[in-house]
């Protein structure tokens, strides 16, 4: 299923993106990356070969996600999966008493833009072009994975931003799922734990050494690997729709 198949995989020259591109393409799927670092995703696509091209814009940017859409139907006749993988993580306080100072509006916006609206914009664009696919014997003519993370159910201290634009994402996967149903399009959303990507670089070694013994098994940071390995399990799974799949090693967050 996976042979021939043409992805759209955003934020796919890094991290969890970046494990995705190279699993669909080692399994000769043709990905089309989307991404703001143009140079990473360009050296990533061609150390994958020709069945691998990239997009550089941004989820946000109709016209980005557009041009996006319209490579994959140029370069390689229609769209097969939207993986939508790009993402903005910060951390701070509502309010820093210390400094008596409230929290920037913008970073809560920018947190917001990034991660739900620039979700739903991939999913709102690339639909059309997915519904026009030839339907399979299940009557399937598309499949959306969404990221989203642990942090929308527990999340702590200064993650309100990236709590609340994750938890958007999870909330609207059974409602668009019953929205594309007629169209045979799926739509899944996995919900990662702590992964070993560069979205961890703001966290101090001290937390990433407490969120690995936070984990019970296995008690590590998740590989982006074992995340890629997830989506391709979704989308050879055809009864897997409208619904959130958590991967975090039964990780369960505490206040500290």
């Amino acid at each position: 299923m996976l042979k021939g198949m043409v992805s759209l995989v955003t934020g796919g020259a890094s991290g969890l993106g970046k494990a995705t591109v190279e699993r669909l393409a080692k399994n000769d799927g043709r990905v089309v990356i989307l991404d703001i670092q143009g140079s990473r995703a360009q050296a990533l696509a061609k150390s994958l070969g020709d069945n691998v091209v990239v997009s550089v814009g941004c989820v946000t940017s109709t016209s980005d996600v557009t041009k996006a859409l319209e490579l994959a139907k140029t370069k390689f006749g229609r769209l097969d999966t939207l993986v939508n993988c790009a993402g903005f993580a910060q951390t701070y306080q509502v309010y820093n008493f210390k400094q008596d100072r409230e929290c920037s509006k913008d970073d809560f916006i920018k947190c917001l833009n990034v991660n739900t609206i620039g979700t739903f914009n991939t999913i709102r664009l690339a639909a059309g072009l997915l519904g026009k696919n030839k339907p399979n014997d299940d009557g399937q003519r598309g499949v959306i994975v969404n990221t989203a993370s642990t942090i929308a159910y527990e999340g702590d201290i200064g993650q309100a931003a990236y709590a609340a634009s994750t938890a958007a994402i999870i909330g609207m996967t059974l409602p668009i799922a019953r929205d594309l149903a007629s169209q045979g399009i799926r739509v899944v959303t996995i919900a990662p734990g702590t992964f070993d990507t560069p979205l961890l670089s703001y966290l101090p070694l001290k937390m990433i050494e407490f969120i690995k013994r936070m984990t019970p098994f296995p008690s590590r940071l998740g590989k982006p690997e074992e995340f890629a390995h997830l989506v391709t399990s979704i989308v050879e799974n055809p009864m897997l729709n409208g619904e959130v799949i958590r991967l975090d090693g039964a990780q369960r967050w505490f206040p500290l």
